[in-house]
């Protein structure tokens, strides 16, 4: 039926077997079978090419919607077979720091799973079938929520900053720096400058004409350019402190309520399980 198909499609026998990646003479030979099975001509071939008989045409008009209908079945069982795509809702700071360096691990695992990932600078909770990898509090989430990272920060700078500013050894004397601002709303979920600061008891404001940055990507690339002292996030900047572009100049503070939590309401499929098998994994294998 294909090849009949075919031949009326594309008008001759060569372009016919292109399309159905057979030769002419396969083609010719498949026709000349349904010919003799019907007991009838279907084409007429000439040579400008072959035209559709009565009887061919009788025969296509049935034929022709049969085979668009199979189409869109197979297609829908092709679809069913397939597992629904793992869609991931996260930020852009760990998107691009963590996750995006270490998800060729996860596809290599996981050649079967489709993922798509969405980043924005603020995260919606996950809805049923979605997995949301946000910085949180413990209170603020379900309690099916896992915390996969706890917040660990410290204030970290360019060596070549370092080395034109002086020491910054103490909080102190980190004050007198030039710092760069995550903008944040004044309920922000993670620790801001004031809030560093507060823990060790130096009263120390945002200052005129200091760099206040929407996105933490957009504060790394300005630490790592040396245009003042940014909080970094640990393990996001991990990789730029082992290479050296980086140096702590403060100590690390910690919390164990915040951080990134992994939500993922509604029923777990095969990929939500690997995915969260896998996040485990790659948080131990880093210590």
């Amino acid at each position: 039926m294909r090849v009949i198909e075919a031949v009326a499609r594309h008008g001759t026998l060569t372009r016919a077997g292109a399309a159905l990646g057979m030769t002419q003479p396969a083609v010719s030979y498949q026709l000349r079978r349904a010919e003799d099975h019907l007991g009838v001509a279907l084409f007429l071939r000439s040579q400008a090419g072959c035209r559709p008989t009565p009887a061919g045409e009788v025969l296509l008009r049935a034929l022709l919607p049969a085979l668009a209908q199979i189409d869109v079945a197979l297609a829908e069982v092709v679809a069913l077979s397939r597992q629904p795509a793992l869609r991931i809702l996260t930020d852009f700071g760990f998107a691009g720091l963590w996750l995006m360096p270490r998800l060729a691990r996860f596809r290599s695992q996981h050649p079967e799973i489709e993922v798509q990932i969405t980043a924005a600078q603020e995260n919606r909770a996950a809805r049923p079938g979605e997995v949301a990898i946000r910085f949180a509090r413990a209170g603020d989430l379900d309690a099916s929520a896992w915390l996969l990272l706890p917040e660990r920060v410290l204030p970290v700078a360019a060596p070549a900053y370092l080395a034109a500013q002086g020491p910054l050894d103490t909080p102190a004397a980190l004050a007198s720096a030039t710092l760069l601002h995550l903008d944040a709303p004044p309920e922000a979920r993670w620790f801001t400058w004031t809030g560093w600061f507060a823990e060790h008891a130096v009263a120390r404001s945002r200052r005129s004409g200091e760099l206040g940055l929407n996105t933490y990507d957009f504060v790394v690339q300005a630490v790592l350019a040396g245009q003042g002292v940014a909080l970094g996030w640990l393990p996001l900047i991990a990789p730029h402190l082992d290479s050296g572009a980086l140096v702590p100049v403060g100590p690390e503070l910690r919390r164990q309520d915040t951080g990134y939590w992994v939500e993922s309401p509604g029923p777990q499929t095969p990929g939500h399980k690997a995915l969260a098998h896998w996040l485990r994994d790659e948080v131990a294998s880093a210590g």
